[in-house]
Order: C-alpha cells, then structure tokens, then sequence
C-alpha cells in the first residue's frame, strides 16, 4: 500500500512520451503546455508586496490557467494544473 504523495516522479523515455501524446487530441496537447506554462508564471508572483505591474500579470497569468484547465477539465477532471502542484 502506497500513498499518492510518496510518490517518487519517474522520466519516462522520449519515445514513450511520444507515443502517449499521438493517443492524445491536439487540443488537449496544447492546453496542458499552457497550463503548466500558465502554472510557473503564476508561481513567478508570489509575494506579499507585488506592484501594479505584478498584480495584472498574475491575473492574466491566472486567467490563462483557468482557460487551460477549462479545456482539460472537459477531457478528464483530474488533468486540472494548479499553480502549486510540483507536477
């Protein structure tokens, strides 16, 4: 019996990951990479003090992973991105 948290994230060969994303729509390609890309810049403003500039970059930031995650949500719910998962 393992727990889903002591998980330990393995590579996986290129040609693999190849083969997992032709079985997978292009749609839903994309908006993964755009979440995660969403996701780091999301992590990029943290602090208590952002300025104006950082504030609207957040929330565009936040507004493209909540665009993502719409997309890939409607494929399967457990492929959401959140802006603090290491995955």
């Amino acid at each position: 019996m393992t727990a889903s948290h002591l998980l330990v994230p393995v590579p996986i060969p290129d040609r693999v990951a190849a083969l997992i994303g032709s079985c997978i729509p292009p749609h839903i390609l994309e908006a993964e990479f755009d979440a995660e890309c969403a996701a780091r810049e999301v992590r990029r403003f943290r602090g208590p003090r952002l300025g104006v500039e950082d504030q609207a970059d957040r929330e565009q930031a936040l507004s493209e992973l909540a665009r993502a995650n719409k997309v890939l949500a409607a494929h399967h719910p457990r492929l959401a991105v959140r802006p603090g998962s290491s995955w």
